[in-house]
């Protein structure tokens, strides 16, 4: 899941100490991710379903809302990188929005070309919603451009909407980062920042989410999102108990008064997620510090390229089991968890042979970029 979600490619067990709770959520997100798409698409769930019709109900209904404890970390994570101390900065908003972009989409593109190629050879084993026709040149573009949703185009691949909400949200914080630097002047105006935030997700909460006509944008998540960037201010061991106090008091208020207004399950997962890492996002570990941190700091650092290529595995898994194997609940059961684990390790693998690759790709040319621009 193209998570806004801060990797260091390549790290190793010397690796700088990391923040343990994000990585422990990003990683049960990405597990229910997975789940949920496992009970939402494909033949096996529907055979399996009378084995344990109340868990593949849930994942069904339910599991989709970890997409959530993602946009909140989002939120965490980009203010800490775009504006650490909370104040607005002098941040080039192109270059900062480009580079987010070449991040993002590459590995994109070769998981939507794997889904293609998934979905071509699924037609041979079965016949199921979840088979994409094949696209044309038009929607693949669409796509590359991350605007599939925002012009009518059918995703590839589940999650693909993901990725293109998440670059619209990092760019929004992008320019008002770089709006309100210019607006602060040298005074760099610690209210400001946050006091933008608020509005945002403020009317986010109580419009935006509200219609379902503007899921395909950023306004309709940013109560979400902002609510992460909140969270990272609010943590912030060096500001005043006031401070302190008047950030958690901009967090909950917009919040609850939207939950009341119109209770959404969503927004109070969201909320949740919020105080968890207002009360504990900052806390950081070794990556090897104890027993089982190695493992979680693994699959989080992986979830990008799971999110990204468990569609086609699952759909393939899905088409085999639909013509290879007895429609038995057993069976087909046997079937989900087979896909389950091929999808963690085909996220290693996508890992290590396309996201990591192509990140030092674009890394030696952006180093290479601003040398030349430093000669000239």
């Amino acid at each position: 899941m193209a998570v806004a979600v801060e990797k260091v490619p390549g790290a190793k067990a010397s690796a700088p100490a990391q923040f343990v709770l994000i990585n422990l959520l990003k990683v049960i997100a990405a597990q229910l991710i997975v789940l949920h798409h496992l009970a939402f698409y494909g033949p096996m769930a529907d055979y399996a379903r009378p084995l344990m019709p109340d868990v593949i109900d849930w994942l069904d209904s339910f599991a989709r809302i970890a997409v959530q404890v993602f946009l909140v970390i989002g939120g965490f994570l980009v203010a800490k990188s775009l504006f650490p101390q909370g104040q607005p900065g002098a941040i080039n908003p192109l270059a900062t929005v480009w580079r987010r972009y070449a991040k993002l989409v590459p590995p994109f593109m070769v998981a939507i070309l794997c889904a293609v190629a998934a979905s071509a050879l699924a037609t041979r084993w079965m016949t199921h919603d979840s088979i994409s026709p094949p696209p044309d040149w038009l929607q693949l573009a669409a796509h590359a451009l991350l605007l599939q949703g925002v012009l009518g185009y059918d995703s590839l691949s589940a999650g693909a909407w993901y990725v293109a909400i998440d670059f619209q949200l990092y760019a929004v914080v992008a320019m008002l980062v770089w709006l309100c630097g210019r607006v602060s002047g040298a005074g760099r105006r610690r209210w400001l920042m946050p006091a933008v935030v608020v509005l945002g997700i403020s009317t986010s909460l109580l419009y935006f989410n509200r219609d379902p006509n503007w899921d395909e944008w950023a306004p309709y998540f940013f109560g979400s999102y902002g609510l992460g960037i909140m969270a990272w201010l609010a943590s912030d061991p060096k500001r005043r108990p006031r401070a302190v106090a008047l950030l958690v008091a901009m967090i909950l208020a917009p919040t609850l008064v939207a939950l009341v207004l119109d209770f959404r399950l969503r927004i109070a997962v969201a909320l949740a997620v919020t105080c968890v890492l207002f009360l504990f996002g900052r806390a950081r570990t070794g990556a090897f510090s104890y027993w089982g941190m190695s493992a979680i700091n693994r699959l989080a650092q992986i979830s990008y390229s799971m999110f990204l290529i468990h569609f086609p595995v699952c759909l393939l898994i899905n088409a085999a089991f639909a013509r290879f194997v007895p429609p038995e609940p057993h069976f087909q059961a046997l079937g989900m968890l087979t896909a389950w684990a091929a999808s963690v390790l085909a996220g290693a693998v996508f890992y290590r042979c396309v996201e990591l690759p192509l990140g030092r790709i674009l890394q030696s040319a952006t180093t290479a970029a601003s040398a030349r621009t430093a000669f000239v």
